[in-house]
């Protein structure tokens, strides 16, 4: 993908990220920096602190220093690319920001993340305009847990999005055995879609059930022959157990068929399951097998691609397997070189 804003945000609140520390939030709650969706606005809409925005707001700095807030990502990787959206705010948004990341063990607490010497450079001070999306590329192949966004010297920002490729520990993976090989907690990530018109399908990939239809992948209808898709790599080389397409809160606009498809490297594609009819509504879930004329485990793939005939709407797709011995040698190379402290 060329634009780093389609691969996942790894703060989003659904994929479990969190703000656990502000210095300030005197207007407006730092957890708003990773609510999902863009910000609302109601104007004159004002509380016991002033106007309501939608996004976190410190207060006016009168002294020398900074504003800054700390986000545990939901899923750690390496990050490609950050959005300090200043959305609605117009005379109160920070002229410059900063944003730094950190690769911590464990659990840690404030006191640790704010006395670690490990913080490195993913965005320096950078000016950003108001009611502007102000995108930044990010070059560090490090993988990285939280991060720090810095504000200068004070003020609004709507949303921080954290955009890159999820990289998980290997040996977390190990302990779990047969896992999600397409969530992007564990490593897994969109590469390439025929249509995002109404939602991502990187929500296909986050965690826990749908709450609604809009939590998703839907794309327009169709008025040609053709059919939409989504293609998959896995966390890496695996063989896959049960494949799960579910379309849950998909009723009227869930897809008639789809067929699921694999491959290993830069291969042909083959079947894991053949075209099938979908129901709406429900979670269809496939056991997958080596095919009846061979014995032993299913064949390896790194890639899976999702067809839907011909248009509609997932909720999710999940993939339960295990890594390959090559599968994890490679996750944990990559890990390793990410991960210098490890």
């Amino acid at each position: 993908m060329t634009d780093f804003r389609q691969l996942p945000d790894l703060a989003l609140r659904t994929l479990g990220g969190g703000v656990v520390w502000a210095n300030d939030e005197a207007f407006a709650a730092r957890e708003n920096l990773i609510t999902p969706g863009p910000a609302a606005y109601e104007p004159a809409t004002f509380g016991p602190k002033g106007q309501v925005y939608d996004g976190w707001e410190t207060r006016r700095r009168r002294e020398p220093g900074h504003d800054e807030a700390i986000v545990r990502l939901g899923a750690p990787g390496i990050v490609r690319g950050v959005v300090v959206d200043t959305a609605w705010f117009t005379g109160n948004y920070p002229p410059e920001v900063a944003v730094d990341g950190l690769a911590a063990a464990g659990h840690p607490s404030v006191a640790d993340l704010l006395a670690d010497p490990g913080w490195e450079p993913l965005l320096p001070r950078s000016a950003v305009k108001g009611d502007t999306e102000n995108v930044f590329a990010v070059t560090s192949e490090r993988r990285v847990t939280h991060v720090r966004l810095r504000i200068f010297p004070d003020g609004g920002v709507a949303r921080l999005r954290v955009h890159g490729e999820a990289l998980p520990d290997p040996r977390l993976l190990d302990a779990l055995g047969t896992v999600d090989l397409a969530a992007i907690e564990n490593g897994g990530r969109v590469v390439g879609c025929s249509n995002l018109f109404y939602s991502s399908p990187n929500n296909l990939l986050v965690p826990g059930p749908p709450r609604s239809m809009g939590e998703g992948w839907e794309t327009a209808r169709r008025r040609d022959d053709g059919n939409d898709w989504v293609e998959v790599s896995l966390a890496g080389e695996s063989v896959i157990a049960v494949a799960e397409i579910d379309t849950s809160y998909f009723l009227h606009n869930a897809p008639g068929w789809a067929t699921l498809r694999g491959r290993r490297g830069d291969g042909e594609w083959f079947d894991l399951v053949p075209r099938t009819a979908l129901q709406p509504d429900t979670r269809h879930r496939f056991a997958l097998g080596p095919p009846p004329e061979q014995s032993g485990e299913a064949r390896p793939v790194t890639h899976v691609r999702l067809d839907i005939f011909p248009d509609g709407g997932a909720a999710r797709l999940r993939m339960h397997g295990r890594l390959t011995t090559s599968g994890r040698e490679a996750l944990d190379h990559r890990w390793q070189a990410a991960t210098p402290r490890a």
